[in-house]
This record gives structure tokens, C-alpha cells and sequence, in this order.
């Protein structure tokens, strides 16, 4: 564990660059796939400049981004609330097993604490990718009893490599 703080803030334009980096390591790490970093770098700035579709908050130590989580909304007409996405979910290498995503988990609980137009938090994670759901479980996550089904563009396949 570090001596250092770690600041968490809402990331804005100057953050794109490590939030792409970010994005393209993850999927190469997770899922061993390569991500075509110019649609990710304009992915990022949909979502920086149309509040709607989510924002980033990016874990800082010593002025250095070490963290990130990507939030997104998925209205519940069930329960008139929204449940919150953690997506798109990064920490550096050198700043593993130092709480840096727990204290991003933490901040988020403390942003729906109490409201009622937030009804909770969800997140997908890798089905092999054992580290991170022992990681979730141990902040006090639940795993669903939804799988997850999805149909992909033909498209697709010319951002999204698989190596």
C-alpha cells in the first residue's frame, strides 16, 4: 500500500490520451483483444462532451492518473431509478493492490448514497478474469443471476481485433 493519497476527480479533455491508453491496455490485458485507438480516443470524447451517455473519474497519485472507471446509466422502469454502469474499469500496473479501485468503488457509493433515482450499481466482468471478481465480491458485490447476451455488428470487427 502506498503512503500517497490517491485524489479521485471527474476527468475532462486533457485526460483523453491516458483514458485511451487505459482503455486499449485493459482490452488487450482482459480479453486479448487490440482496440483501434483513434475510434476509442473519439469514443471518449462522445462521452466527455454528451454527459448523457456517462462520464470518467480517474484515480490520481502525486498528480499522476493511476486509475479509471467509466460510469454509464441504464434507466429501470421496475423501479423508476437508474442503475449505474462501472465500465471501462484500469489501474497501472505499479499501483496494483493499493485500493486504488476501491477507493474509486467507495467514491460512487458516496455519489448514490441516498438517492432514490439511483437504485444500485452493476458491472461486467470477464468470466475468466478471476482476480477482479474476488476483488468485487470483497468490496461487497453480489454476483447476478443474469447472463449476459449480445449481438455485434459485422462491423465491428475492423475496431476490435482479436490477436
Amino acid at each position: 500500500m502506498s503512503d500517497h493519497p490517491l485524489d479521485i476527480r471527474a476527468a475532462g479533455s486533457s485526460d483523453v490520451p491516458i483514458l485511451a491508453a487505459f482503455a486499449a491496455a485493459m482490452a488487450l490485458e482482459t480479453e486479448n483483444k487490440q482496440l483501434d485507438l483513434p475510434t476509442v480516443t473519439r469514443g471518449i470524447e462522445r462521452v466527455l462532451a454528451e454527459p448523457a451517455r456517462g462520464r470518467y473519474l480517474v484515480a490520481e497519485r502525486d498528480g499522476k492518473v493511476v486509475g479509471t472507471l467509466m460510469l454509464t446509466y441504464e434507466w429501470s422502469d421496475w423501479r423508476c431509478a437508474d442503475w449505474w454502469w462501472i465500465q471501462s474499469v484500469f489501474v497501472a500496473e505499479d499501483a496494483r493492490r493499493q485500493g486504488v479501485f476501491a477507493a474509486l468503488y467507495h467514491h460512487v457509493l458516496a455519489e448514490i448514497d441516498g438517492r432514490r433515482d439511483v437504485c444500485g450499481l452493476r458491472l461486467y466482468v470477464e468470466t475468466e478474469n478471476h482476480r477482479a471478481q474476488a476483488t468485487y465480491e470483497g468490496l461487497g458485490m453480489e454476483r447476478s443471476h443474469y447472463h449476459q447476451y449480445e449481438y455485434a455488428q459485422p462491423w465491428l470487427s475492423e475496431v476490435i481485433n482479436t490477436r
